[in-house]
């Protein structure tokens, strides 16, 4: 037994760097896998920038220090097992130089009993041995629970309060009342912005890249809390409602539409079975969507490859357009939404965007003004803060930021008739 102390030291020494290694090793390989998704994603800017050979140095260097954590780990181990193996021995030694000295000296040891000592040492040590072994898959283990414990314990920054309650209805009304926010303490983003949204009301937040707009948009689906001011949402503070209820009257359709392997339907349902195909249908013409589906051989059951590769930015934006009106939502927001489309595609989206006026109430960022002109109140951000709000005739009319934004777009004598 006088082995067993150092038996339970190195295992508790073991225990203590193989994590550690282990851990290493984990945090390595997803540095690696991350290194190569990212990567490979963006191979064709890497090879348009002639830059394979600084990116190979990078992920040797990566690689490297995932080799070295290896090398770490089993040298961690190939020091323990043989610890253990090395102290089963000086045990079995010790009992046969004992049990020998005790019977030559005649100290009443029987050679019964020196043999039963020898295979109980044996016995002792299997076991010992044999979990060392699995000691080593044990810390393996622990190692990659404890990234995913990380996640599964992580808290989210937002959260319901406990009298919150469930929205039955959402009529679209929203009001911003001095709302203050930033993302880094201090750093404020909006600066006491204050406006009201009526329901069925269209409205466009122009500006800047910067300005604020995309924030409202987050705000509003309460993606982030406030720091100062009030968000009332049909005169009940944002606090108040459970987001889960708020976002499923909320319909959003952003500049990068993302598109599931599967079907075009299944793209616009987003897998939910109790929307019919009669639904899916009228909602793709009311798009304009059926444009694109008749020239595909399958129609709505067109196979959609992996991030809707196989479709133009134009044509996803349709689907991301169609999945949103399926659902019937009380505000459609619309981000960027038509930024990356050809003139053809963008005459049609205007189409649907004149039709989707007329059933919910819709907030509008975009940088083509001409996709906002019919807006009944266009809101100008500028570092934050709100300087100028009415209709596209009124503002334009003031000569102010939205007449100069307007004026990059179009020829000065444009401006000049509309006004």
């Amino acid at each position: 037994m006088i082995t067993v102390p150092f038996i339970i030291t190195a295992s508790l020494l073991f225990r203590k760097y193989s994590r550690k290694a282990y851990r290493e090793v984990r945090n390595n390989v997803s540095e690696v896998n991350s290194y190569l998704s990212e990567n490979l994603s963006g191979m064709k800017i890497t090879q348009v920038f002639n830059q394979q050979d600084k990116k190979i140095q990078q992920f040797n260097k990566v690689n490297k220090n995932l080799q070295k954590s290896y090398i770490k780990e089993i040298l961690v181990f190939g020091i323990y097992r043989p610890i253990i193996w090395l102290l089963s021995m000086v045990a079995t030694i010790l009992t046969v130089y004992l049990g020998a000295e005790n019977i030559l000296t005649g100290g009443g040891l029987s050679i019964g009993a020196f043999v039963s000592f020898y295979v109980f040492v044996g016995q002792f040590f299997e076991p010992i041995q044999q979990i060392a072994e699995q000691f080593n898959t044990l810390q393996n283990g622990f190692a990659s629970a404890e990234k995913i414990f990380d996640v599964l314990d992580t808290k989210p920054d937002i959260e319901d309060e406990e009298d919150a309650i469930e929205l039955n209805e959402f009529k679209g009304s929203i009001e911003f009342k001095d709302v203050w926010f930033s993302y880094i303490p201090d750093e404020w983003v909006l600066k006491g912005i204050s406006f009201k949204v009526n329901p069925d009301e269209t409205v466009a937040f122009v500006g800047a890249t910067g300005s604020g707009k995309t924030t409202i948009l987050q705000l509003i689906v309460r993606n982030y809390d406030i720091q100062k001011g009030e968000i009332l949402i049909d005169g009940i503070h944002i606090k108040k409602i459970k987001r889960s209820s708020l976002r499923k009257f909320v319909g959003q359709m952003l500049q990068d539409v993302f598109l599931f392997s599967g079907t075009v339907k299944d793209n616009i349902t987003l897998f939910d079975d109790s929307i019919s195909d009669e639904r899916v249908i009228e909602a793709s013409e009311y798009v304009g969507l059926n444009h694109v589906l008749n020239r595909l051989p399958d129609g709505l059951n067109h196979e959609v490859r992996e991030r809707g590769n196989n479709f133009s930015s134009g044509e996803r934006q349709l689907i991301s357009f169609a999945r949103a009106v399926v659902y019937k939502p009380s505000l459609m927001i619309l981000d960027e939404a038509t930024a990356n489309i050809d003139s053809e595609t963008e005459a049609i989206i205007q189409e649907s965007l004149k039709k989707m006026m007329n059933i919910s109430t819709m907030l509008i960022v975009a940088h083509r003004l001409s996709t906002i002109q019919h807006s009944d109140k266009i809101i100008v951000m500028h570092k934050g803060e709100i300087k100028e709000m009415g209709n596209h005739q009124d503002l334009l009319k003031r000569k102010g930021l939205y007449y100069n934004l307007y004026q990059l777009q179009y020829d000065n004598q444009e401006v000049i008739e509309s006004v």
